[in-house]
């Protein structure tokens, strides 16, 4: 029974009090009928609760990776062969769109570390949009780092997406949800599952647990995205989850999500907040604008373009992709193609920069990633 406690506290409970929290967030951010709401807020309830109540909250990561499971399973409905072949046809324009996205990090993280002294590598691993727990692991093997500066900009910066895009996609500014998109996606019933779906969930699970001892990058995510697109292309037929599977998927992750930041643990809070911020809303404009690009070159809605381009996760921006019927299999692409990109081709790149800049930022601080 040791295992059902943590420094004298019964892990359940403390499960059961976060779940509380989650629900009730959800519910009142559903009243007010604000995008993703059970998404949102079970995140923002959840932060509250972790600092106003009694209890310490708690929410083991296999429910947050289950959420993923069922995020994976809709976003790979999505993959037919015809969106395959449109997303090889569309590789050189993916890749353009990443460089110029991380152009603009580089560029707004040299203005961050002009204005606090925080030395570049610091606030250049912080600004990437490359996945929080990616950008934190490799934070952790290079030397000179704050790792609590760049875990507070990467969260900083998820919060601003996951609250701020889902504002922006419903505003006047794209003319409403899924403006220009012939295919919709709309949430199944009941009544329309098939015995498949049994399949689907063994099939994702496990391919989750196999991304998970390959390495891969949000494997829960991943893995049911390729085991989904497989079986459908073997002809297996999924159906779609009804809405009560979706709602359950953003209060996995958002009651998760409200539990990652942690401002107490960070230095001069005022500042780094505040350029976080600004940094965030730079990464934002700069996606808008390439979404337009997006638009002309290839067609899409400009909702569709956005979110493909959007400095955000491949989970997020697919479960708002679903909401607002945008085209799941480009958002979910290009998304897909920047995560591989930036684990695979920025980490070598950061440190051969890193080795050059942390001696000049040593002898600026006087100590190697101190302020």
């Amino acid at each position: 029974m040791k295992s059902l406690y943590f420094n004298g506290e019964h892990l359940a409970a403390r499960i059961l009090f976060t779940l509380a929290w989650s629900l009730i967030g959800g519910y009142l951010f559903s009243l007010i009928h604000l995008p993703l709401p059970w998404l949102l807020g079970s995140l923002a309830a959840v932060m509250a609760g972790s600092r106003i109540g009694k209890v310490r909250l708690y929410w083991p990561q296999q429910l947050r990776n289950a959420g993923l499971i069922i995020v994976g399973y809709t976003i790979g409905l999505s993959f037919t062969k015809q969106a395959i072949k449109e997303m090889v046809l569309q590789l050189p324009l993916m890749l353009s769109v990443t460089v110029l996205l991380l152009l603009a990090s580089a560029a707004f993280a040299w203005v961050v570390s002009k204005a606090t002294g925080i030395n570049y590598p610091t606030i250049l691993t912080g600004s990437i949009p490359g996945g929080l727990s990616q950008m934190v692991t490799l934070a952790e093997e290079m030397k000179g780092i704050d790792l609590t500066v760049v875990t507070f900009i990467q969260v900083t910066r998820l919060l601003m997406i996951v609250f701020c895009i889902p504002l922006l996609v419903f505003s006047p500014l794209f003319h409403g949800p899924g403006t220009g998109e012939a295919v919709r996606h709309t949430a199944g019933s009941w009544h329309d599952l098939s015995p498949n779906i049994f399949l689907f969930a063994v099939m994702c699970t496990v391919f989750g647990m196999l991304g998970k001892k390959l390495k891969l990058p949000t494997p829960f995510l991943l893995g049911p995205i390729l085991a989904t697109c497989l079986l459908n292309l073997a002809g297996v037929g999924g159906s779609r989850l009804p809405q009560l599977f979706i709602d359950i998927s953003q209060i996995l992750m958002g009651a998760y999500l409200g539990l990652m930041m942690k401002p107490e643990q960070l230095k001069n809070k005022a500042r780094v907040s505040s350029l976080s911020i600004l940094t965030g809303a730079g990464l934002i404009t700069a996606s808008f604008f390439l979404g337009f690009i997006l638009v002309k070159l290839y067609g899409a809605s400009v909702v569709t373009s956005f979110l493909s381009v959007a400095p955000g996760g491949m989970d997020q921006m697919g479960l708002l992709a679903q909401e607002v019927h945008a085209n799941l299999s480009v958002v979910s692409s290009y998304q897909m193609f920047r995560i591989f990109f930036i684990l695979t081709a920025v980490p070598p790149v950061l440190r051969w920069l890193f080795k050059r800049r942390l001696p000049a930022a040593k002898q600026v601080n006087g100590k190697e990633g101190t302020p």
